[in-house]
Order: structure tokens, then C-alpha cells, then sequence
């Protein structure tokens, strides 16, 4: 008889398994094949299961201010790529550092009343590239971090190769109680959000800052969903609340509200310095196009000084959220932009999806592990400012018909 261990890998078997698990458990992600119409969003044109474009209405885009169609921001963009040309040529080390990167980090830090910060290429690498740079940096540091936390923080956090203590969500007891435990003299992070994006609810900041000062920690708060939306000038929870000047590091993304791409950290000069010189997540990756960044630039100083954006889209999340309720559909509670849908299993999420788009000309994605824990799959409606009131009734009037015809629980 053969020794099993002997037979070569099957590779092929290992992936094809890795992608039934997926199909399996009904959450198996499919990508919607969409172009949006420059001007007219959320309007846009779906290639999927048909011949040539059908129309469609965009529900689940984060560009929540529709800042990406923009006109600055789209003749800013054309203005830089006739000016420069289209890349950067480089790392911001090597031949990569524009003036219109430089511009744009003093409008950052000035967004957030810090001294500096620091462009990457998406949210994710800022989250993932500070935080783990942060912890290798401080020797026997603890982080804390609330259990919701993103992804990519999640990553940092980990590749830091620190201690990590979970606090509940928004658990400010938990926190202390954590904090209380470990040596007085070690250095401490607490890691956190303000905005969380799939629960729709805001961390309490300045509670968590009063827990920062008495244990000697520093903060770093994730405003990805915040930037551009809260706030008199964007600055996010933090500045709506006034806390912004007691935060150690605030990351932020230039891909939703500010409606292009890319990520950055607001903080002090010498942490920015820090970061720059080491974290390999920056040093040794080709900088945002200034195209890019001239969009950004655009966008930011734009939402600097008009706030017609953010209240028309916070008139659209309540207007919606007022229907859905109305109509016994199981919304989510919370006081933020974010209209989540509770529907509590993968398939009859990807279900709803599928139906919207193929017979309602919606788009909106199921939202399922381990993006949200298992049962408590949803669907995330992102209303804007161009989402009018008809979109909205017909979308409601679409939900309660499929509710129906799946027989899904209906709110309480």
C-alpha cells in the first residue's frame, strides 16, 4: 500500500473546496458589473444577465455625498492630467512627491486641526500601516481594540505584533476594566471607530479620551465613514463634537465621502515624520496619482465651506429611514447616514439582492461574514443627496413586495 503522505498536493481540489465552502454557506461574493452616469447619480447602467445596459439605481455606493461626479472635482481631475500627465512616477521617496500631495496633507491637517498628515493609497493600508507601525515602535505596548473594529485595523493591530485586548462594542466599563488590569507603565493605544458603517451607531469619543488621560494611552480613531460628513466643515464626529484636539491620530479616506481614493493620518508632526520613515506600507509603494489628489483636493476644500451635501444627505437617511419603519420593514436603529436592513441569513440576503436588481432595476449588495458576524446578515442602504423621494418610495413599496413573497420576518 502507498504512503498517502507521499502523493503530491492537489492544489486545484484545495481551491475549488475553499470556493464550495463559500457557495455552501451562501455567501459567495459576485461582483455587479455597473457604469455610473457621470452627472446623473445614482443613475447608472448594469451589464449583468442581459444584453446591453439596463438602467439601474445605485442604493449601496459609499460615495455618500456623490462627490465623485462632482463638477470641481471632475474638472480638478482633468485640469491635473492635462497639467501632469496621468501617474506619479514613483514613490513619494523617489520622484513621487507632487505639490499636489503636499497641498493636500496641509488641507488634511488643517481639517483636523494637526500639525500634519501623511497620504497613503487607500484606507486600508493607513489603517494597516500605522498601526502596525505604531506597535513596533513601543516596545511592550498593549492595544485596545473595540471588537467591531475594521479589517484593516484589525490587520495593523496584528502585524504590530503587540498584546491586543477586545473590548465590547462601545463598552466603556469593559474598556476601563481592561485598562485597569494591565501595568501602569506600559505603553497603551485604545483603537476605535467613529462611525461604524455596518451597525450604523457612533462611539462615545469623548468618554473613551477621558479613559485615554487617566490610563496613559494614546487614541487612534478610525473617521472613514465621518470625514466629509459631520462636522461644520467635514472633520467628522470628532469635530462635531469637539473632541478632534484630544484624539492622538485620526485616519480618514479620500474614497467615500470625499468621493475619489486613497486614505491618510492627521496627527502630530513628529508622529507623521515617524510613520513616513517607517512603515514599509507607505516607504515602498507608488504614491496616488495627482490626478487623484487634485480631485481630492478639490472635494475636500469644497465640503470645507458647504454643508448643502451634508444636509441634504442626512434629510435623505431619515426620509428613508421614516418609510422603511413605516412600512414594518426591520431597520436597523442608529443616528448616522447608514440605513441598515436586518435580514439575518446569507442566502435569503443574496435572495432580496438578486430580486431588486433583476426586477426592480436596485442595486444594493447583501452585506454577509465576515464583513458582519453570521446572523446578522443585512442589506446597507447609503441614501444621498441626489436619492429623491420617489426613488425612495418605490424602493420601499419594492422591499415590502419581496418581504411578502420570501415571508421574512417583519419588525416588531
Amino acid at each position: 500500500m502507498s504512503d498517502t503522505s507521499t502523493r503530491p498536493v492537489d492544489y486545484s481540489r484545495v481551491f475549488t473546496q475553499a470556493i464550495d465552502r463559500l457557495h455552501e454557506e451562501g455567501r459567495y461574493r459576485v461582483f455587479i458589473d455597473i457604469l455610473r452616469n457621470k452627472g446623473m447619480f445614482p443613475n447608472a447602467r448594469c451589464f449583468a444577465g442581459h444584453n446591453g445596459p439596463k438602467p439601474i439605481t445605485v442604493w449601496c455606493s459609499n460615495d455618500y455625498l456623490s462627490m465623485g461626479q462632482h463638477p470641481k472635482v471632475i474638472a480638478a481631475m482633468e485640469e491635473a492630467l492635462h497639467d501632469v500627465g496621468a501617474g506619479s512616477g514613483g514613490t513619494r521617496n523617489i520622484g513621487g512627491n507632487t505639490h499636489y500631495h503636499i497641498d493636500l496633507e496641509g488641507e488634511l491637517a488643517d481639517l483636523h486641526g494637526k500639525e500634519g498628515a501623511l497620504l497613503f493609497t487607500s484606507g486600508y493600508v493607513s489603517n494597516e500601516a500605522t498601526l502596525a507601525t505604531l506597535g513596533k515602535l513601543l516596545p511592550g505596548c498593549v492595544i485596545f481594540s473595540d471588537e467591531l473594529n475594521h479589517a484593516s485595523m484589525i490587520a495593523g493591530i496584528r502585524n504590530s505584533g503587540c498584546e491586543k485586548r477586545i473590548f465590547r462594542h462601545n463598552d466603556l466599563a469593559h474598556l476601563e476594566e481592561l485598562l485597569a488590569a494591565e501595568d501602569p507603565n506600559a505603553p497603551k493605544l485604545i483603537a476605535f471607530e467613529s462611525v461604524y458603517s455596518m451597525e450604523g451607531d457612533i462611539a462615545p469619543i469623548g468618554a473613551i479620551c477621558d479613559l485615554a488621560d487617566k490610563y496613559n494611552a494614546l487614541t487612534y480613531l478610525d473617521e472613514v465613514h465621518a470625514v466629509g460628513m459631520y462636522g461644520p466643515r467635514g472633520g467628522g464626529i470628532s469635530e462635531r463634537d469637539a473632541v478632534a484636539h484630544r484624539i492622538t491620530i485620526i485616519e480618514g479616506t479620500l474614497g467615500k465621502a470625499f468621493g475619489v481614493m486613497g486614505g491618510y493620518v492627521a496627527a502630530d508632526q513628529t508622529i507623521i515624520d515617524v510613520i513616513r520613515s517607517y512603515a514599509p506600507g507607505f516607504i515602498f509603494t507608488t504614491s496616488l496619482s495627482p490626478v487623484l489628489v487634485a480631485g481630492v483636493l478639490a472635494s475636500v476644500r469644497h465640503l470645507k465651506s458647504s454643508t448643502a451635501e451634508r444636509e441634504a444627505q442626512q434629510a435623505s437617511a431619515a426620509m428613508l429611514k421614516g418609510m422603511m419603519t413605516d412600512a414594518g420593514l426591520p431597520v436597523m436603529v442608529g443616528d448616522t447616514h447608514i440605513v441598515p436592513l436586518m435580514v439575518g441569513d446569507p442566502v435569503k440576503a443574496k435572495k432580496i439582492s438578486d430580486i431588486l436588481l433583476a426586477e426592480y432595476g436596485v442595486y444594493v449588495q447583501p452585506i454577509n461574514y465576515p464583513t458582519v458576524p453570521r446572523g446578522t446578515e443585512r442589506l446597507r442602504f447609503t441614501p444621498g443627496p441626489t436619492h429623491d423621494e420617489g426613488m425612495m418610495r418605490d424602493l420601499t413599496d419594492a422591499l415590502v413586495e419581496i418581504w411578502g413573497r420570501l415571508e421574512l420576518r417583519k419588525a416588531a
